[in-house]
């Protein structure tokens, strides 16, 4: 993918420690499924147990939650003030409702992404926080396990033998400059038409200046809510190359990451802009009272 191309590790293809890891992370971000960040960084076998054992205990805070909370409320204001995205589609009740919960997946776990990425990207150059000292209390932690009302992580095929999703891909990869599709895109190609539909908006909003500004505003201020945060332990770039990683392509691939986040999390606000009003948009979809899948109230 970047540098010497890691090889991502899908979840129905993990095994050992990274199976373990991939289950501690849907139950620790409380979430339905593996993100691409994790897929991606799981396929560097001596990076990728260490930098889960220094970020689970921060992401497992209710301190994390709540800046994850702020950087969405964040986003929800600057898409506020872009170009509406309608997609002017009918589609039936049910569809409607399974294109909402899709986007509810992803408008709450994407600000917790970039949080978290930061975070490992500190602690891979060494860099410590201007607030947070190393011993930080994080306070008590969430309840773990993805809310029972929350969709599952489902995608269709990266390369999908449909003509115009091949097509669309293609479009957004170009667009906006993706190495792969992310996940998001996959979900919502599960109905092509509206993806279709939300594209064609979405391609006159993210080529403008204000747009722009707007991504680059919310990048900064995740960075100013990351400094909450110590710095992940046991990281450093030298620390890894000890181990024989290749601690310049994990680098690499945690600044691509980074930088693709701010608009993909301002894009996913943009298109539930017309599935919230502004005041609901800006709150978490999933707020940490809801009780996890199998918890019995």
């Amino acid at each position: 993918m970047f540098g010497s191309k890691p090889v991502p590790i899908a979840e129905h293809e993990a095994r050992g420690d990274t199976s373990r890891i991939y289950h501690e992370i849907r139950q620790t971000l409380r979430v339905s499924g593996v993100n691409m960040n994790f897929r991606t960084w799981a396929g560097f076998p001596r990076f990728f147990p260490a930098m889960w054992a220094s970020m689970q205990p921060i992401a497992a805070s209710q301190e994390f939650e709540s800046g994850a909370d702020h950087v969405r409320g964040r986003a929800a204001e600057l898409a506020g003030v872009l170009p509406a995205v309608p997609t002017g589609i009918n589609t039936g009740e049910s569809q409607r409702y399974q294109i909402r919960q899709a986007l509810a997946l992803y408008h709450y776990i994407n600000p917790k992404l970039l949080l978290f990425t930061i975070l490992v990207r500190r602690g891979l150059t060494g860099e410590a926080p201007a607030g947070a000292p190393a011993d930080t209390e994080l306070g008590p932690r969430v309840p773990f396990g993805p809310p029972a009302r929350m969709a599952a992580m489902e995608m269709v095929s990266e390369a999908p033998g449909d003509r115009r999703l091949k097509r669309l891909f293609r479009d957004m990869k170009k667009t906006m400059s993706l190495p792969s599709v992310n996940s998001d895109y996959r979900t919502l190609a599960l109905w092509p038409d509206y993806l279709e539909a939300g594209w064609t908006s979405l391609k006159r909003v993210v080529r403008t200046d204000d747009y722009l500004r707007a991504t680059e505003r919310l990048a900064r201020d995740a960075a100013i809510v990351a400094e909450r945060f110590p710095t992940p332990v046991n990281l450093d770039a030298r620390q890894l190359r000890a181990r024989g990683e290749d601690a310049e392509a994990v680098l690499e691939v945690t600044h691509r990451f980074e930088h693709l986040l701010p608009p993909l999390i301002v894009n996913i606000a943009l298109l539930a802009r017309d599935w919230w009003p502004g005041d609901e948009l800006g709150r978490s979809p999933f707020p940490i009272a809801d009780r996890p899948a199998g918890q019995k109230g």
